[in-house]
C-alpha cells in the first residue's frame, strides 16, 4: 500500500480483488476504452495474480482514479494489463507511483520478468520509467478471436 499527497488531495493505492465493477467500468471509459461485459471483467479480476486500485481518499466517498492488473504464472513471469489513470488526475505522478508499486509487489512474489502492452500514445511514458521497448515484430505474436 502507498499513499501519495498532491496539494490537499490524498491518494491511496492498495492490492484488492473486490471492486465496484460499475465504478471500474466508468474509470476505464474515461480513458477511452470500450465497454467490456461486467461479468467478464469480474472473471478477469478473479484470475489475475495482482489487482491494484488507486483511490482519491475521502472518508465518506473514496473515488477510484487508477487501476491496473497482472496475469501470469505467479512464479516467474507476469504481464501488466489495463493500466488506467483518470485523465483529471494524470500528470500528478500517480501513474509512475502505481507502476512502481506494481513492480515492487511482483518482485515480492518472485516475479523476475514483467511485460506489458501499451497503446502507441503512452509508450513514451513507460520508456521514461525505464522499460525496454520491444523492437517491432521481433519477439511478439498476437492472435485475436473474431
Amino acid at each position: 500500500e502507498f499513499t501519495h499527497q498532491e496539494k490537499k488531495e490524498i491518494f491511496v493505492c492498495s492490492k484488492v480483488k473486490e471492486f465496484d465493477l460499475i465504478e471500474l467500468d466508468q474509470l476505464l471509459q474515461t480513458v477511452g476504452w470500450s465497454r467490456r461485459p461486467i461479468r467478464r471483467v469480474k472473471r478477469a479480476l478473479e484470475f489475475s495474480i495482482l489487482v491494484v486500485g488507486l483511490w482519491r481518499h475521502d472518508e465518506k466517498f473514496p473515488r477510484l482514479v487508477g487501476f491496473a492488473r497482472c496475469t501470469g504464472d505467479g512464479i516467474i513471469e507476469a504481464t501488466i494489463w489495463d493500466v488506467a489513470i483518470n485523465p483529471v488526475y494524470q500528470g500528478l505522478g500517480l501513474g509512475k507511483e502505481l507502476m512502481k508499486y506494481i513492480l515492487q509487489e511482483l518482485k515480492k512474489i518472485g516475479i523476475s520478468k514483467v511485460t506489458l502492452f501499451a497503446d502507441a500514445e503512452v509508450v513514451s511514458f513507460y520508456k521514461r520509467q525505464g522499460w525496454e521497448l520491444e523492437p517491432k515484430g521481433s519477439k511478439c505474436a498476437f492472435w485475436y478471436a473474431n
